[in-house]
């Protein structure tokens, strides 16, 4: 709808994960409840892009999809020049709608972190009740950590691939001191390898995501609106610095200024990027940022688009032997066998994510050695006495970013790197590209795990039976008399063939790899013709931490019950509130931040069964 009423109870300022929760959570306990979600991109409802999993890559490397905004980050010297990419989902339901699906939650030592900063209600023993409240759980084992009758499913998809079973066995054969689980996800689990749920329905094959299983669902509540392609420009406050409503545009830059009012509470939640800039645009930020654009200050608040974190990522590639079915099957599928079987009863290539198997790995001393001295320091201080927290998670994928056949990846992304950036605005035109420093790489210890990563999943991915050797593109460009020289080959090595040994040219080119100082792909973006640094490492869309919940005088921008400090009538509720980084993928945390927020805002409204 592109028609509201003029005013609502509530108003959603951006449709993402957290704020789909929060107002369908809301919209059942109180039918009577008038809320309004406003989204700045598409709706995606039965939208087979989005409801079938094995798409999501086509759709994320589609430069003509209009469910991403696609920024570009300052460049940066420690990546040789390059500006990184800086990618969100801009559609209804957010990163949700559009993601990998990867169930990965976070150690709950995070939360319990999240707790000891200073806001109360939101350690582990807080958040596991709302863990278990959110999920159908049908992946195995049922745990008190995990839930049997909550709107989002988590099963193991309807398809598995040979990519996930050859790294698995590869893992057992070769198992560096680790081993196995059947559940990585109880929030205490770590450096151990298995399978990897992920967020899609066991029965129908669909995609689970909290657009269609909370607001969506909710199609026969006339309460419940959603306007989608509505761009927020900023929050509208009284004299006495109460948020009452927002300021929007439905049809491009040159289109007219709107407003519509809210009666009892204004919710910003456009994500880690845009809920910044909304507050700033709002006159709630730094004043010498507000200023500098001609903004008038309604709250000094210098927390506003700092402590910016996201998780550096690698993925090389390795080509695969002829049986290998990957998601690039999926383009060839001309006679559409893939579609009528997950028509038909949800199995299929199209109801997997190909992220099917992986460990959240932690380093031992052999891996510390490697590390190096420089490491140290990091490692004792965050890592060594918090035995939940992984250094890297590391996943096979049966596929990769650039739609090439006959290709597979071993992926990786580092879970708390030291890198610290920043979200701002450049003009008070909400049309206007944000100035993003992703801050990647700006730290060395942080090179050097990607290093460590890229070296042990190279090793698993060289003794999968699905091994023909490295695309070279997609690895670093080691000399051709290097013991590691990429290259093809006519299978795997021995289980027991021993380690690549690596000079120090060769962690040079490896650290060249991720730095790249060539075209690198971005998510989001165009697929990549070049063959040169295609494996660059580059941020995987799990921004946070920019309107942090922390005391104000460090930096915080909301208060424990989300409520923006120096104004009254307005929270924030998406991952921007994220205070620390949490080691995992960050869609989980979204979906908690949501469940959190629909409980108090239901207690400070009275409304009860939240």
């Amino acid at each position: 709808m592109n028609s509201p009423a003029p005013e609502y109870d509530i108003i959603f300022a951006g449709g993402g994960t957290a704020a789909c929760v929060a107002a369908g959570r809301l919209a059942s306990a109180d039918p009577s409840l008038r809320i309004l979600i406003v989204e700045n991109g598409p709706s995606t409802k039965d939208n087979v892009t989005h409801v079938q999993p094995g798409r999501w890559v086509a759709n994320l490397t589609n430069p003509r999809s209009e469910t991403f905004t696609r920024h570009s980050a300052d460049s940066s010297a420690k990546l040789n020049g390059r500006a990184p990419g800086a990618t969100n989902a801009k559609c209804v339901g957010g990163a949700g709608s559009v993601n990998g699906m990867m169930y990965n939650r976070a150690p709950a030592s995070d939360y319990d972190d999240w707790m000891r900063l200073g806001n109360p209600g939101w350690g582990s023993a807080d958040l596991i009740p709302l863990a278990k409240k959110l999920e159908t759980y049908q992946a195995g084992v049922v745990d008190f950590t995990h839930g049997t009758s909550g709107p989002i499913k988590v099963s193991y998809g309807g398809y598995e691939t040979k990519t996930a079973v050859d790294f698995l066995s590869a893992a057992a054969a070769f198992p560096r001191g680790r081993s196995f689980t059947e559940d990585m996800n109880d929030f205490h689990t770590c450096d151990v390898y298995g399978r990897l749920p992920r967020y899609i329905d066991a029965e129908t094959g669909r995609r689970s995501d909290t657009a269609h299983h909370y607001v969506y669902s909710q199609a026969h509540n006339p309460n419940l609106h959603i306007m989608d392609h509505a761009r927020v420009n900023r929050v509208l406050f009284d004299a006495e610095n109460r948020a009452v409503g927002i300021e929007y545009q439905t049809g491009g830059a040159s289109s007219a200024m709107l407003a519509v009012h809210a009666l009892r509470l204004v919710v910003v939640s456009a994500g880690a990027y845009c809920s910044p800039a909304i507050l700033e645009r709002s006159g709630i930020g730094a004043r010498e940022i507000l200023e500098q654009h001609g903004i008038s200050v309604v709250c000094d608040l210098p927390g506003v688009g700092q402590n910016y974190k996201d998780h550096p990522s690698g993925a090389p590639t390795y080509l695969a032997s002829e049986d290998v079915v990957t998601l690039s099957a999926l383009a060839e599928d001309a006679d559409g066998v893939f579609e009528a079987q997950w028509q038909r009863d949800g199995k299929g290539l199209l109801a997997t994510n190909a992220l099917e198997a992986g460990i959240k790995l932690r380093p031992n001393e052999k891996d510390l050695e490697q590390l190096t001295a420089a490491f140290a320091g990091h490692w004792k201080s965050f890592f060594a006495d918090a035995i939940d927290k992984p250094t890297v998670c590391i996943f096979s994928f049966a596929g990769h970013f650039f739609a090439r056949p006959g290709a597979y990846g071993v992926a990786y992304f580092m879970t708390y790197p030291l890198a610290t950036g920043s979200a701002h605005i450049t003009s008070k035109d909400p049309f206007s590209p944000l100035a993003i420093d992703v801050a990647l790489l700006n730290h060395d210890e942080d090179l050097l795990v990607l290093r460590w990563s890229y070296k042990w999943s190279r090793e698993l991915a060289r003794r999968m039976d699905s091994f023909r050797g490295e695309c070279a593109a997609g690895h670093p460009k080691f000399a051709e008399d290097s013991q590691a020289k990429c290259g093809e080959a006519n299978g795997p090595v021995e289980f027991s063939a021993p380690e690549i040994q690596y000079s120090a040219a060769d962690d040079e080119a490896i650290d060249e790899f991720h730095r790249a100082t060539g075209q690198s792909f971005k998510f989001g973006g165009p697929r990549i013709q070049t063959d040169d640094n295609i494996g660059a490492v580059e941020t995987v869309w799990h921004a946070l931490g920019t309107c942090a919940m922390r005391p104000r005088e460090e930096f915080g921008v909301v208060d424990a019950r989300l409520n923006v400090y120096g104004v009254t009538n307005l929270k924030v509720v998406d991952m921007s509130i994220a205070p620390l980084n949490v080691g995992a993928n960050t869609y989980h945390t979204a979906i908690l931040i949501g469940e959190k927020a629909a409980m108090l805002i239901g207690q400070e409204l009275g409304i009860s069964g939240v």
